[in-house]
C-alpha cells in the first residue's frame, strides 16, 4: 500500500532561535567595558585640563594678533608687559593652577647653572647660594635675569640682547621707536610670537 502523498497545509513554521544579545555574557567583559570608560573619562580630564591650562597662552596670542595688527607705536610698547604677563601666568611645577604669580623651583636650580647668572648676583638666590624664602615674582625679574628667564623656558634660541630689546621698547623715547626698521618691528613680533607659542613650563 502506497504511503499518502504530503499536503502543503501540513507544512508549520519553525521557530527562530532568539536573538543574539550584544551585552557582555561574562565578567571579564563588563571588566573590560569599565576599564575603558575609565580610561576614556581620565583622558578626557586631564585634556581638559591642559586646555584649561594654557589658556593663558591662547589668550596671550589673541592679544598679540591684535597688536600686530594696529603696528602702532602703542603695539610695540605692550610687547614687553605683554610677555610679562605670561611669565607670570605660567604655571609653576607640581601645581595645577594657571594663575601662579611665582618662580618654580626648578629655576632656581637652572639659574645656577646659566652662563649668564652668577650665584652671587642673581636675585633668584641669597649670598651663600641658596633660594630666598619666598620665591621672588617674575615681575621682579630684568636684564640677564629676565634674558636667563627667557631662554630657559625658550625650545629655541632667543637673540642674545632680547631683553635689552624688550627693555626698548618699554622705555625708549618715541622717536627711536618710530625710526625702528618695519624689519626689525617684524622681527620683534615673530620673536614675541613664538616664544609665547612654544614656551614650555619647567616641570
Amino acid at each position: 500500500m502506497s504511503s499518502p502523498i504530503p499536503s502543503i497545509d501540513q507544512l508549520q513554521t519553525l521557530g527562530l532561535p532568539a536573538p543574539v544579545s550584544y551585552m557582555p555574557q561574562t565578567w571579564g567583559w563588563w571588566v573590560l567595558l569599565g576599564l575603558l570608560i575609565v580610561g576614556l573619562l581620565a583622558w578626557s580630564g586631564w585634556h581638559y585640563w591642559q586646555w584649561q591650562r594654557n589658556r593663558y597662552r591662547r589668550e596671550a596670542l589673541a592679544r598679540l594678533a591684535q597688536l600686530h595688527s594696529r603696528n602702532e607705536l602703542s603695539s610695540l610698547r605692550e610687547l614687553p608687559e605683554l610677555l610679562k604677563r605670561v611669565g607670570l601666568s605660567m604655571p609653576s611645577p607640581g601645581t595645577h593652577s594657571w594663575t601662579t604669580n611665582t618662580v618654580g623651583a626648578s629655576l632656581l636650580a637652572k639659574a645656577v647653572q646659566h652662563p649668564k647668572l652668577k650665584v652671587t648676583d642673581s636675585p633668584l638666590l641669597r649670598a651663600d647660594g641658596t633660594p630666598p624664602d619666598p620665591l621672588p615674582q617674575v615681575a621682579a625679574l630684568g636684564g640677564t635675569h629676565w634674558q636667563a628667564f627667557l631662554e630657559q623656558h625658550s625650545p629655541t634660541a632667543l637673540p642674545a640682547d632680547f631683553s635689552q630689546q624688550l627693555a626698548q621698547l618699554a622705555y625708549a623715547p618715541d622717536a627711536t621707536l618710530l625710526a625702528l626698521p618695519a624689519q626689525q618691528r617684524e622681527q620683534l613680533f615673530s620673536t614675541c610670537k613664538r616664544w609665547v607659542e612654544h614656551h614650555h613650563v619647567a616641570a
